[in-house]
């Protein structure tokens, strides 16, 4: 019978609430039309819409990030400040739309007090200067008798916004973006921005801009930006038409974390760097269905399935276990754009991905546990490899595990959540889940989620297909057998005697 063995003395480290973080871009409708959507009966005197913003405090992200995403690399911050009407309409290239700018750095800031996030803003390091970067850090956080904080001031925020988090442009690897660079040339570019941004306040935290984690780019820039950077990015997007592929390749993301844990230690070790660098996770999530320039112009509004979820869930296990590398992760993106929230002008529905994310904010703990698990496997083909369009290189990876967990545990190790995703399309599978040195008393809550098939969908006719069930579990002790159901998501949270 398969096995999950949880020793509380075999601990990993603390898990970073950052984790949870979102991310909205000036693409589609995530901001207008998504949290923010002027005249709207929805929205409050500002613009945000009320159900959405609910629906993001709901999720407890602790970190948003903003404006992009591709469309940073040809963004003017100043476009988007002073009064509304006066602010100009300009081409969105990334995206081949138009841009109000009647969303900017203050709507911005207000929308991270609405939601109860801190504020994570990337700098245009394509079409963007170094004065300008200067410019926006002084704005959202200078105190002093100087232009750009008293401009600020002039707008009607006399209190500094005080942004901890600010990347050095985003995936300026990429020929799709605007000024992209060779990894020797960003390096030379980010670090005279860095030092900028760092003199202007000291006390900001900069992430640099990386690839997948074990890319020669990822070691160059490492080397180049170590001293000067507190985040080094990961983005790697996960996703297939055949459905283990789909719920197997997050496992991608492991491989990315420990090999960028490993170039970030060599850098630190060959050139003596005390402060700590962690992986910043921030752009990730399951998209492969609406992709290319039709689906750009769309909107990239992809409809997640059941099998999304399981994937979605086996991301956030292994940020979990790999909580020693990763502190800081946004899910791309939070509205409508690959979202797990979907609005229409009467109202939003919440996509199979929101379920998982939130029950994961709700319900981790403090302290990762390295857990045993033994278990059927399975063992991807190159043929079912072959149907995800982004061509990754997963199935070298395997075999993978049916069962794939992860535990936290509060600090005095009185708390256990046990969460584990069943990635078998067709069966339950019974496990025992042993205990050592400790017992867990009766009663303990169990939040699953599920659906009729691995390929059901949420809609606005039909909300609730793939939902949250919940129940409580009447046995304890050391030793218990639980049968974790087909193609589900399940939580549960022990009292540990």
């Amino acid at each position: 019978m398969p096995r999950i063995k949880i020793d509380l003395d075999r601990r990993i480290g603390t898990v970073d609430r950052r984790i949870f973080g979102g991310f909205i871009e000036h693409l589609g409708r995530c901001i207008y039309g998504g949290i923010f959507d002027e005249g709207s009966p929805l929205s409050d005197e500002r613009g945000f819409r009320r159900d959405v913003a609910q629906a993001i405090r709901t999720l407890r992200v602790p970190v948003l990030r903003w404006p992009g995403g591709n469309f940073v690399s040809g963004y003017h911050w100043v476009d988007g400040i002073g009064p509304r009407d006066q602010r100009p309409r300009r081409m969105n290239l990334a995206w081949h739309i138009e841009e109000s700018n009647r969303f900017g750095t203050n709507e911005f800031i207000e929308y991270c007090r609405l939601v109860g996030a801190e504020p994570y803003i990337c700098v245009n390091l394509g079409t963007g200067t170094i004065d300008e970067a200067q410019a926006w850090v002084e704005y959202c956080n200078g105190t002093g008798d100087t232009y750009w904080a008293n401009l600020r001031r002039q707008h009607g925020y006399p209190e500094p916004h005080g942004v901890k988090y600010w990347g050095l442009g985003n995936e300026m690897y990429g020929s799709w973006q605007i000024g992209a660079l060779s990894a020797e040339d960003y390096v030379q570019k980010a670090r005279e921005f860095a030092k900028v941004m760092k003199w202007t306040d000291p006390s900001i935290q900069l992430v640099s801009c990386g690839w997948n984690g074990w890319s020669d780019w990822d070691r160059i820039v490492l080397e180049g930006l170590a001293r000067y950077v507190d985040f080094h990015s990961i983005h790697i997007y996960t996703g297939s038409y055949d459905y283990f592929g789909n719920v197997f390749s997050p496992h991608l993301a492991d491989f990315a974390l420990a090999s960028c844990q490993a170039l970030i230690d060599r850098v630190r070790y060959e050139q003596g760097i005390d402060h700590p660098i962690y992986v910043a996770y921030d752009e990730w999530n399951v998209w492969f269905r609406e992709r290319g320039h039709e689906a750009s112009v769309a909107g990239l509004e992809e409809r997640y399935t059941l099998s999304d979820a399981l994937a979605v869930a086996t991301y956030l296990n292994i940020f979990i276990r790999r909580c020693r590398t990763v502190r800081l992760a946004n899910l791309a993106q939070m509205v409508n754009v690959i979202a797990p929230i979907f609005t229409s002008p009467e109202g939003l529905f919440l996509q199979s991905i929101y379920h998982p994310f939130r029950l994961y904010a709700e319900w981790t703990l403090e302290v990762a546990i390295d857990t045993f698990v033994s278990a059927d496997t399975y063992h991807l083909s190159p043929e079912q490899e072959a149907r995800s369009p982004w061509r990754h290189r997963v199935a070298t990876l395997g075999p993978f595990s049916l069962l794939d967990v992860a535990c936290t545990a509060d600090a005095a190790g009185r708390e256990l959540t046990l969460a584990v995703v069943n990635r078998d399309p067709d069966r339950a599978i019974e496990t025992t889940i042993e205990l050592v040195g400790a017992t867990v008393r009766p009663g303990a809550l169990v939040r699953e989620v599920n659906g009729p098939h691995p390929e059901a969908t949420n809609s606005f006719e039909q909300p609730e297909t793939v939902s949250v069930g919940e129940r409580a579990l009447d046995d304890g002790g050391s030793t218990l057998s639980y049968a974790f159901p087909a193609h589900s998501v399940t939580l549960i949270r022990f009292n540990v005697a």
